[in-house]
């Protein structure tokens, strides 16, 4: 990474930020030091951001997206295939006008429709509370006369009405008529003199009654029932209408998405556009600039009347230095890793050119199976060729073409096509045995597949502590790595040859070197605790790291004999056809287990064996200036 501090004429703000974002390669970062003196920076602000207006802009966009996602089954699909479209058109007045247009047009429809929403909702909850009270045979308007009063009155469910009766009549004259129940509630209708009203109020009230709200409605329930019903009938009716609208604007969708698309760049823009200070002559930003695009920024800022200068960082600010792998064509796939874990530390190494080969192998040892492999490589190039994802979702497709090409190789080697799935066919159609031709077989080799597992994963490690040797003497700390890496090379060399009968000096040579270490190293009493530590923490360390890999051989094995168990069951149908499908079922469920299961596995091995050997992470991504499509691609 490179530092940027740059000064452009006030007022080319816009298109200057607008052309690095083009490039994609410049993250903006708050001002820190000036490039200025103390007195010109004191005159210095932010600049003015229009950020709230393109955000809300961008929300309207995608509200109306939603919409037609909703009401006009307008879908993305499982993968967005991206369109091209041109650089002229993304930024034409057109656009912005068509898209506009559209959004406004489905958010005005999507008022009307919740305003509806909400008066069927009101009108569904008269409409049932109407009913509970259909058999009343009275107009709810004529509620009183010179002498009595009418009032529909709700009492709890196991109310004695009885005693509401008896309870009334001490009070004064008055009439308790039953109308109707449900679980909840008695609805009664209660008619009472107006000079006793509040003495009879006053000697039901321990019975909890309420006057229901249905009071002084014009009509009988049942008329009112009738009413709220043709009122529904409308509304829905209504709310047809209103969606068949919405659904009117579904070919403004791509306009819409590229719409979308450049709002969303746009948003980004004024949140780089937040962190340049101007004094309304010059403007002043900050920012980093990776390596190998420094003369293509360079030459944008020249062109644009820019004055600028571009640093290395200093070791004292590496932690706050943004990280950016380097994309090869196969190591970028393997960001989808590491991005996982953590990125390493700023002045570091790129682990993936590092942990790509060991995944890819390690996948296609535990998959093992020709017919997955095959799935797996059709799938992630179709993907790719058809959607062209990025980001994560790029990188995964590619290592699944990577998996895919690495699981069939090995699948031929065990003789792996959905398990036994030929012989077992074979021998259903035509009673005959039959052998796929392998190498060797997981079941019958387990011995040797478990030693091949933990060999692979001693080369692995050893070479993690390779990498770990290197770094270390580049930083000059030698005696690390020779006490740390070095050391147990001996001593596994020592092990071995005394395991071969060659010579035990070898050995003894090495475990001399790992008493010798902390007594050069450690300082006092931690002198002769280091021994114990070091030979605790490596024994065990090593021992356990080595055995972790055992999994390379679990995953294959199971794989490989849940394959054969579904394929067994499918046989005892007898027949070709039922055979196939029991099979085609059981190996797709296998298969959707161990893409998952093999991808965990392999990621722990990496992330915990093998990173632990060498790797130092914390590094804050790059996150450039860029123009983040969802929809479309920038020609």
């Amino acid at each position: 990474m490179r530092k940027l501090k740059a000064i452009l004429p006030a007022g080319s703000e816009k298109s200057v930020l607008r052309g690095l974002q083009n490039l994609g390669c410049v993250e903006l970062t708050a001002p820190g030091s000036f490039a200025l003196s103390e007195d010109d920076a004191r005159s210095f602000a932010r600049l003015g951001s229009e950020l709230a207006e393109s955000t809300s802009a961008l929300n309207d966009v995608r509200i109306a997206l939603d919409a037609l996602k909703e009401h006009a089954k307008v879908k993305d699909g499982m993968f967005i295939k991206r369109r091209p479209v041109s650089e002229r058109e993304f930024r034409s007045e057109e656009l912005e006008s068509r898209a506009k247009a559209a959004s406004d047009s489905i958010r005005r429809s999507l008022r009307r429709l919740a305003d509806v929403r909400s008066e069927r909702t009101r009108l569904e909850a008269e409409l049932m509370m109407m009913r509970t009270w259909e058999p009343l045979d009275q107009d709810l308007a004529d509620s009183e006369t010179a002498t009595c009063r009418f009032y529909p009155v709700v009492f709890p469910a196991a109310t004695d009405l009885d005693d509401v009766r008896a309870k009334a009549a001490e009070a004064g004259p008055c009439e308790l008529f039953f109308i109707n129940k449900d679980k909840q509630q008695q609805y009664c209708a209660l008619i009472v003199y107006r000079k006793n009203e509040q003495a009879v109020f006053d000697a039901i009230r321990p019975f909890s009654f309420s006057v229901s709200p249905i009071a002084g409605s014009a009509g009988t329930p049942r008329e009112n029932i009738e009413r709220l019903e043709k009122e529904l009938e409308r509304s829905a009716e209504e709310e047809k209408e209103i969606i068949a609208a919405i659904d009117a604007e579904k070919g403004a969708a791509d306009v819409l998405r590229a719409y979308y698309d450049r709002l969303t760049s746009d948003v980004d823009l004024e949140r780089g556009t937040a962190n340049l200070l101007t004094d309304e002559t010059v403007t002043y930003f900050e920012g980093w600039v990776p390596a190998d695009s420094e003369e293509a920024v360079a030459r944008f800022l020249g062109e644009n009347r820019c004055a600028w200068e571009l640093t290395d960082p200093d070791p004292a600010e590496y932690d706050s230095v943004p990280v950016s792998l380097k994309d090869g064509k196969i190591t970028n796939t393997l960001n989808l890793v590491t991005e996982m874990y953590s990125l390493p530390k700023y002045g570091h190494i790129d682990p993936n050119p590092l942990i790509t080969p060991f995944f890819i192998l390690f996948y296609g040892i535990m998959m093992a199976d020709m017919a997955y492999g095959i799935v797996l490589f059709i799938a992630g190039l179709l993907v790719t060729k058809k959607f062209r994802p990025k980001g994560t979702s790029g990188q995964m497709f590619g290592l699944m073409i990577w998996g895919g090409i690495s699981t069939f190789v090995f699948g031929a080697l065990t003789g792996g096509f959905m398990g036994d799935f030929i012989p077992q066919l074979v021998n259903v159609a035509t009673g005959k045995t039959i052998a796929l031709p392998a190498l060797f077989s997981p079941l019958d080799s387990i011995t040797t597949i478990l030693i091949g597992s933990m060999a692979l994963g001693v080369v692995q490690i050893v070479f993690g502590m390779a990498v770990s040797v290197v770094l270390k003497c580049r930083k000059g700390a030698f005696l690390d790595a020779f006490f740390g890496e070095i050391t147990w090379w001996v001593v596994f060399a020592g092990l071995a040859l005394m395991f071969l009968k060659i010579t035990p000096y070898v050995l003894y040579a090495g475990i001399a070197l790992v008493v010798i270490g902390p007594l050069v190293q450690g300082k006092g009493f931690g002198k002769i605790t280091g021994i114990f530590s070091s030979v605790y923490s490596n024994v065990t360390g090593y021992f356990g790291d080595i055995l972790s890999y055992s999994r390379l051989m679990a995953l294959m094995l199971s794989g490989c004999v849940i394959a054969q168990v579904f394929n067994t069951l499918a046989s005892l149908f007898g027949s070709v056809i039922p055979f196939v499908v029991v099979a085609l079922i059981g190996n797709l469920f296998n298969m959707a287990l161990n893409i998952l299961g093999c991808f965990v596995h392999d990621l722990r091995l990496q992330c915990l064996e093998f990173f632990g050997k060498f790797y130092e992470d914390g590094g804050r991504p790059f996150e450039p200036l860029e123009n983040r499509t969802k929809y479309i691609d920038i020609q």
